[in-house]
This record gives C-alpha cells, sequence and structure tokens, in this order.
C-alpha cells in the first residue's frame, strides 16, 4: 500500500497508479482539461478500486447518458475490488455508486464521512460540493470545505471552494477575502478566480470584474471546457450590463460557443443562458438558437439534472421545435414517475411546471409562463445552480409580467420579498415597477 501526494493510503503497489491518481487529483481541482490521465493508473492497476471509482465520476460528472454508458464499467470495476480497499477508497466507491443510482442524498453521505475521517482527501469534497450545488443546498456546500480547512490551510484549491461557499451563502466579504488568498497563493486557480468573479457580478462592480477576470485569460487554456467557457460567460455577463451587445456577442461566438466542447452539457447550458439573457434585452441572437438545437437532441430524454433540462426545454422551443418540447415534457413526468422519492418531488413540484413555464415564455406566451412559474419561483433554489444561473428564471418571469400587465396576482412573488432584488439592468426597472403600489 502506497500514499497519494496528500499522505493518504491508496490501495496499490504501482508507483505509476500513485502517480497519475495524483495527477487526476490535481486535474480534477483546477478543472483541467487532462482528467483522462486517470486511465493510466488503471492500466498500471486494474485491481485498483479508488482509481476505477475516479474514472467513473469523471464520466458521470458530464451528466449525459454517454457519459453515463462510459463511466459503468469502471464502476463496476471498483465495486468488483472494493473488499480489498481501504475505508476511505470503500466510502468513495459506495459514494460514487450511490450517484450513479440516483441516490444523491446517500452519496453526499459518504463524502461526509471521508470528510470526517479522511479531510485531506480534497477530491470527495469537490464531490460533495457538487452535489450540495445541485441539491441548491448551499449552507452544505460551505460547510463541507470548512470543516476540512484546518487539515490543508496551505492549499489554494480548498480556498478557492471555501470561497464559493462563502459567496452562496452571501457572504460577500468573506468570500472575496478567501479567493483573492488563494489566488495570491497561486494565480492559476481557476475556481478562485471565479468565486471573485461572482462577488463583484452580485455586488455590481460590472468594471472591476472585467478588469479582474481579464487579468487571467491567459490562465484559462489548460481548463477544461466546462470552466473555460463557464469563465468567459461571467465576463459576457460584465458586458451585458455594460450593455456592450457587440462584446457579449463576439465572446459568445468566439469562446462561450465557439470555444465549447458542443456534446458538453455545462457548455450547452451556458450558451442557452447567454442567447436568452440576450434576447431579454430585445437584442436579434439570429440564427444562433437553431444552431446550437442541432446539439440538444440527444439530451430530450436524459433527465440528468432538471436545472439542465429548464435550459434545454427553452432553447428547443425558441427553436420552435414545438414536437420536441411536448416530447421532452412528457420524457419528464416519465422520469419523475420512477424517481426517488425526494428528487420525485423536485422534479413534479418545481421543475415539470417550470420547464412548462420556461416553454411557453419562448413561444410568447406570457400569460401561461406566469402561471406557470408564479407558484415554484421561490422553490427554484431546489434545482441547483448558482445565484447568478437561477436569477436568468427571475428575469425571464419579470419579462413576462412586463409584457402581460393585466395580470396583477404574478407580482405577489415579488411584493412578499421572496425574491432577491434581480441584479440585471435589462429588467431592473420591471422589477422597481412592480413594487410601485400605484401600478396596480
Amino acid at each position: 500500500m502506497l500514499r497519494d501526494s496528500q499522505g493518504l493510503e491508496t490501495t496499490t503497489n504501482s508507483l505509476s497508479a500513485i502517480l497519475a491518481i495524483d495527477r487526476f487529483v490535481e486535474q480534477s481541482l483546477s478543472y483541467g482539461n487532462d482528467a483522462l490521465v486517470i486511465l493510466e493508473a488503471i492500466a498500471a492497476d486494474p485491481t485498483c478500486a479508488l482509481s476505477n471509482a475516479h474514472a467513473a465520476a469523471h464520466y458521470l460528472s458530464l451528466e449525459t447518458a454517454v457519459g453515463r454508458r462510459q463511466a459503468a464499467p469502471y464502476l463496476q470495476a471498483a465495486k468488483k475490488y472494493v473488499e480489498t480497499a481501504n475505508e476511505r477508497e470503500r466510502l468513495y466507491v459506495w459514494a460514487i455508486d450511490a450517484w450513479a443510482r440516483g441516490a444523491i442524498e446517500q452519496a453526499i453521505l459518504h463524502h461526509e464521512e471521508i470528510a470526517e475521517k479522511f479531510p485531506r482527501d480534497l477530491a470527495s469534497v469537490q464531490r460533495g460540493q457538487y452535489h450540495y450545488f445541485y441539491l441548491g443546498d448551499k449552507v452544505g456546500l460551505l460547510q463541507i470545505a470548512k470543516k476540512v480547512l484546518p487539515a490543508s490551510p496551505e492549499n489554494h484549491y480548498l480556498q478557492g471552494m471555501v470561497a464559493f461557499g462563502l459567496e452562496q451563502c452571501h457572504r460577500l466579504q468573506e468570500a472575496e477575502a478567501v479567493g483573492r488568498q488563494a489566488i495570491e497563493m497561486n494565480r492559476h486557480d481557476p475556481w478562485a478566480q471565479h468565486a471573485v468573479a461572482h462577488v463583484m457580478e452580485t455586488q455590481g462592480r460590472f468594471d472591476e470584474g472585467i478588469a479582474w477576470m481579464s487579468s487571467f485569460t491567459d490562465t484559462w487554456e489548460n481548463c477544461n471546457s466546462l470552466l473555460y467557457t463557464h469563465n468567459w460567460w461571467h465576463m459576457a455577463l460584465y458586458y451585458l450590463e455594460r450593455e456592450d451587445i457587440q462584446q457579449v456577442l463576439e465572446l459568445y461566438d468566439k469562446h462561450i460557443w465557439g470555444g465549447a466542447w458542443k456534446e458538453s452539457s455545462k457548455d450547452q447550458i451556458g450558451a442557452i443562458s447567454l442567447l436568452l439573457r440576450l434576447e431579454l434585452r430585445g437584442v436579434d441572437v439570429g440564427d444562433r438558437w437553431e444552431e446550437l438545437v442541432t446539439h440538444l437532441i440527444p439530451r430530450i430524454h436524459e433527465h440528468a439534472l432538471p436545472f439542465q433540462d429548464l435550459h434545454y426545454i427553452y432553447a428547443l422551443a425558441r427553436a420552435g421545435r414545438v414536437e420536441l418540447v411536448n416530447e421532452m415534457l412528457f420524457s419528464m413526468q416519465a422520469h419523475a414517475s420512477k424517481a426517488l422519492s425526494y428528487i420525485q418531488k423536485i422534479w413534479v413540484e418545481v421543475a415539470i411546471p417550470a420547464s412548462r413555464g420556461m416553454a411557453a415564455h419562448a413561444r410568447g406566451d406570457y400569460s401561461k409562463a406566469l402561471s406557470e412559474l408564479r407558484p415554484v419561483l421561490s422553490r427554484l433554489h431546489e434545482i441547483g445552480g448558482s445565484h447568478a444561473q437561477r436569477d436568468l428564471f427571475e428575469q425571464v418571469y419579470l419579462h413576462a409580467w412586463s409584457r402581460d400587465q393585466q395580470n396583477h396576482e404574478a407580482l405577489s412573488p415579488l411584493s412578499s420579498g421572496k425574491l432577491a432584488k434581480p441584479r440585471s439592468k435589462a429588467i431592473r426597472t420591471a422589477w422597481t415597477r412592480s413594487r410601485t403600489p400605484n401600478l396596480l
């Protein structure tokens, strides 16, 4: 049994396998573009349960049907050799197996136990944060990183994880301080850069945000497509608030979609979100919806994450693919009927009505959009995503209200104070008007 670079015992006698696992963990924490280095670990020692579980986790993180199929043989191998693994490795294999089965709460419990017993296992902490993120549990997302901080105070990747958790919990000053501290340790940390970018966007510091992110663009070339496109997406949001539409379109064409791995669900979501934000401001995006939708058709029956489906169904509707929208809605209902109870609840009570509302907005049926979105707006955090990402759904709702002002009941979620004031300048006017009594 050997130890990895974090001092964690790993069940293998192959030094080559250990070195490949170390490189994989580094790639995972840095959002690097060479995650498939884990296959070298498996080639060096096919019986290593941990390296097989890491490979399965990588493919599951793609959140696609193809990714799940690619993960399956590695997960099967991890389970085959799990009995000879140590406790940490067994917990990790069980966590990845639970993820593959859709038992996300069970997966989190395993990652939490690893954090308690083996706090230097930051790859497991990162997986735990991922699951908390898509359950909309911002407190859990922060706490799992904070609890292991005493064991790795010098690790800038962990500092970036803490910074993002702090930002999601609206502890903005702390988030920026921790994120900047991580960058002082290593300016090539894209997640720490991203955490500070969130703070600046939330606080409306758009010019400062452009300067901040622009100073790091040279460090993104070795990122995987997810964080490469996502950090450029944040840059585009700043320019959008400055109403520099030409620059936004150029960033979309060159980096956000032009630089995307077009089969990546995460890259697709960023592109959809930006096109929609542009159209909410009255921008003609040309044939970009049609070009994008050709890559979404394989996603119709996947239902990996409800957050993703809300974007997919909007894009399909916006491209006029009515038959595909209906097919996807029926498929979502069938998926929900077979899901685990707590996941089923999110799909039935939040995701499916929100999807109907998004599709209605895309086809210009604003009254329908309001009636579907109104009951679920205060629960949309349950589908996951960041504040900056979910702000889009409030923008859609407010845009529908501004186009259908006869429906005064639509104001209730806004006047109740349950929604935050939207950061988008384009929709802020409608938000302000919605809180002015004499408009009623």
